[in-house]
């Protein structure tokens, strides 16, 4: 039934390990239950309340259909990134309604179950060079320890350099370094479930040091009625709906791409041609979970590159995915715990799995510069942009235009051309 159901087989994994992976994965990813409700309730209409329950549903509705459907450890969740372009561009900056920016989500949605049905996206992922590959997953490696180090605030800001070393003697930073040393060494122990337990030994130090914010056990879940199903046909044919749909759609795609493909190349799900075993079902899965989140009332729910910590716990089919849905679930009525675990505790089980992320890098030929330039180039872009898709999109230029000049026609492929063009043209027009 596991295998029917989620892809599970016994040789690979146990139903322990991918119920672990599960936990964990909804642990380094649950933070966006905090963020969403305080991020959307800035707009007038958008209570915190109905905000993290959308969220919550949203999230169970996408790692439902991965775990169901696409039989991968990967969990969905509202992405973090589109949800600030839905909620300061959109609505803040350009001056539009949520409803709006909703329709928008729910029409992205539609577009990428069209685009998914053709085939077109698996297409695309095809088209990216192995040594590519590799550089998407140590570069997501480095992007996750980068938002793990900055949500703990060890990483700060610091208007002469950008950023700099926050004062990691007191406070969350303190307490970031204090886990990655209790992780670390659970980690080197190769004690079973080692990341998990490493944040919730974290989140109980932070009791005394006043950074775990306990508020209660239960409560019950807010209602949605507010939110959803509250599109707005009204400018659905306007140039900005255009626009707006559009860059929903690349930076959703492509930090869909980039995180199925680090995140396989890691756990070696990738088979002999390259390809990722159920890529069509997955990106149905995401595809599918967008247009429901919005829906519910939710910006773009994307698969997340948090999964990396369940894979790195032994997470390999649907099994992990189901357990995080779970969680989202459970968190409906727990809130107050869930809501309780700071970043502090998240942020050392991010670092150590960036680490893990970095393994895909010794198979690109790095004394073939006109592999390994655009190689780095993807890798460094990720978190200096703070953008898979970004990362991705560069790389991929470079790659292009570096074997053109090269006279390296032959390692192009068509769609590579293609790409690079609409890549180029994303950049100088939106």
């Amino acid at each position: 039934m596991l295998k029917k159901l989620f892809g599970f087989d016994p040789k690979v994994t146990t139903v322990r390990t991918e119920i672990l992976a599960g936990v964990t994965t909804f642990l380094t990813m649950s933070y966006i239950l905090a963020v969403n409700p305080s991020m959307f309730s800035q707009l007038e209409g958008m209570t915190a309340g109905a905000v993290f329950t959308a969220t919550a549903l949203a999230a169970v509705v996408g790692s439902l259909a991965m775990a169901l459907w696409g039989k991968l450890p990967f969990g969905l969740a509202p992405g973090m990134g589109l949800n600030a372009f839905f909620v300061y561009t959109v609505c803040m900056g350009m001056g539009y309604s949520w409803q709006f920016a909703l329709t928008a989500v729910f029409i992205e949605g539609l577009i990428f179950i069209v685009l998914t049905l053709t085939n077109l996206r698996e297409a695309i992922v095809n088209a990216i060079p192995a040594s590519l590959k590799n550089a998407i997953g140590a570069g997501i490696g480095l992007f996750i320890a980068f938002i793990g180090l900055q949500n703990a605030g060890v990483i700060a800001n610091n208007d002469a350099t950008l950023v700099s070393l926050g004062d990691i003697t007191s406070g969350a930073p303190l307490l970031a370094m204090i886990g990655l040393l209790i992780t670390g060494w659970l980690t080197v122990k190769n004690v079973r479930g080692g990341l998990l337990l490493g944040i919730l030994v974290t989140t109980v130090i932070g009791i005394p040091m006043g950074l775990t914010d306990y508020k209660g056990l239960l409560s019950m879940p807010h209602s949605v009625s507010d939110i959803a199903f509250q599109f707005e046909w009204e400018n659905v044919l306007s140039l900005d709906m255009v626009v707006v749909v559009f860059t929903f759609l690349f930076i959703d795609m492509f930090d869909t791409i980039g995180t199925l493909v680090g995140v396989c190349t890691k756990a070696n799900m990738i088979d002999k041609d390259g390809r990722i075993p159920r890529i069509k079902e997955a990106f149905m899965a995401d595809s599918i979970a967008t247009t429901l989140g919005a829906c519910l009332g939710t910006s773009t729910t994307t698969t997340y590159v948090e999964s990396a910590s369940g894979v790195a716990q032994g997470g390999r089919s649907g099994l992990t995915a189901f357990a995080v849905a779970c969680c989202f679930a459970i968190s409906l009525f727990f809130s107050p715990i869930f809501l309780a675990i700071p970043s502090a505790a998240t942020a050392p089980v991010l670092i150590i799995v960036g680490l893990f992320m970095l393994s895909p890098i010794k198979n690109i030929p790095l004394e073939d510069y006109v592999e390994s330039i655009p190689a780095f180039v993807t890798i460094v872009m990720m978190p200096m942009a703070y953008s898979i898709s970004d990362g991705i999109l560069l790389g991929m230029i470079t790659y292009v235009v570096l074997n053109m000049l090269c006279g390296n026609f032959k390692r192009i492929t068509p769609t590579m051309y293609v790409l690079a063009v609409l890549f180029i043209l994303k950049y100088i027009f939106i």
